[in-house]
């Protein structure tokens, strides 16, 4: 199924896990797909694990920069035409030594760089994809948050957590301002999911997480790419600043 043949997708934060595999999601369906980060060798890798380089720009991006953020757009409508849909995906959770650090001993330095990449950049990429869905009179934004966004966390430190709401309170505005401009936004917040930054926490601190999953197993990187698909997708046009819960049952309201 091509629910995207020739969409333009640009995809934040794509090169491994999460962002990787929403990329791959998108370019399965057709869509010609921009992925960014900030590491040159994973969007190496990136690339030579999605193939299809016509159907496939790739640049290394810091979100949190404006005139990056700018470049990226630019680049991807240079490339491949207006962008349609963005998934703000980039994001950092900083542990030590697989531990986050408490507020009282967080360094300053380690909280505006979370809050600089996982909610400036979602705001700033945004920004600079406006004016390109507007002029098309469609557009959808994903921003990937969190269930840290959601409700208490032992695991993610307080940046981390107050980025990731900052996230849906951002999605929420964007909803209300551009929703006539026939552009929704969503937010996904997924639970534990099978990554890299999962990995960080340590194996008995996902076990343990494992326990209180009801549908009993780790999501995978995979489950929140088919929930990106959808809410990018023309079939989910009415439904927009929502937050979906992408976490096995563990958290439910």
């Amino acid at each position: 199924m091509e629910r995207f043949a020739r969409e333009v997708v640009i995809v934040t934060g794509a090169g491994r896990g999460i962002g990787l595999a929403i990329a791959q999601r998108f370019m399965d369906e057709g869509a010609y797909v921009a992925i960014a980060d900030n590491q040159a060798e994973v969007l190496e890798q990136a690339q030579n694990t999605l193939g299809h380089r016509e159907r496939l720009l790739a640049m290394v991006c810091d979100v949190s920069s404006a005139q990056d953020a700018q470049r990226l757009a630019q680049q991807t409508l240079q490339r491949f035409g207006p962008v349609g849909v963005l998934v703000n995906n980039a994001g950092i959770s900083p542990k030590h030594a697989g531990v986050k650090a408490p507020i009282a001993e967080m360094d300053e330095a380690e909280w505006r760089q979370v809050l600089d990449i996982n909610l400036t950049g979602a705001f700033l990429c945004s920004q600079a994809c406006l004016e390109q869905m507007k002029g098309r009179g469609f557009g959808r934004i994903v921003n990937i948050a969190s269930q840290a966004g959601r409700t208490r966390t032992d695991i993610a430190g307080a940046h981390y957590a107050a980025s990731k709401a900052g996230m849906m309170g951002l999605t929420r505005v964007l909803a209300t301002e551009h929703g006539r401009d026939g552009i929704t936004a969503n937010a996904i917040a997924p639970g534990r999911i099978e990554s890299a930054m999962a990995a960080a926490a340590g194996a008995a601190v996902n076990a343990a997480y494992l326990e209180r999953i009801p549908v009993g197993r780790l999501g995978t990187p995979q489950d929140i790419a088919a929930a990106a698909a959808f809410l990018a997708s023309r079939e989910a046009g009415f439904i927009s600043g929502a937050t979906l819960d992408v976490n096995g049952g563990t958290f439910m309201i």
